[in-house]
Order: structure tokens, then sequence, then C-alpha cells
């Protein structure tokens, strides 16, 4: 859930976040230090399987398709709920 990745920021931890919403999106918001990974054109190779990545959207609806995906070829990954639309922590554009 969102306020669970909030608090996984906040304390500082290396947290790896890749935001699948349109680059538009992106710009507009987004959490410092994520990585924009439109679910539209999705690159695999910015990615390493030896991570953990959590994955957000507005809502959390493509951050689950995106979620499903990548679990099944083995990469680690947890889907943000309720996406940007109910992060309530610091943005950036």
């Amino acid at each position: 859930m969102a306020p669970d990745l909030e608090k996984l920021v906040r304390s500082g931890q290396r947290v790896q976040i890749i935001d699948v919403r349109e680059t538009f999106e992106y710009e507009a918001g987004h959490i410092a230090g994520s990585i924009n990974n439109p679910l539209s054109n999705f690159d695999l190779n910015k990615l390493k399987k030896e991570e953990h990545y959590y994955l957000i959207c507005a809502s959390g609806s493509r951050s689950l398709q995106a979620a499903k995906a990548l679990a099944s070829y083995g990469y680690k990954v947890t889907n943000v709920l309720g996406g940007m639309g109910t992060y309530r922590g610091v943005t950036t554009r």
C-alpha cells in the first residue's frame, strides 16, 4: 500500500521504485528517485532480477498488471495498492 511505501522512503532505506505511468503523468509529479518505465512501452532491460522493485501508477491497476507479468518472469516485485492517488509523501517534478 502507498502508506507503507511512504514509510520506507522516509526511513532512508534504498527503495527501487518503478513508476509505470505515462511520461506526462510522471513529469506532473513523482516520487524522487523513482524510475519512469511506462507500461505502454515497458523495458525489461532497465531491471535486474536480484533487485526488489515497488511498482506504482496512478491507482494501482497498471502497476498490478506489470507486477503480475514481472513476477511470472521471476522478478521480485510489490504492487503499490492505491498508487500515486493515495501516496502522501513528498513528490517532485
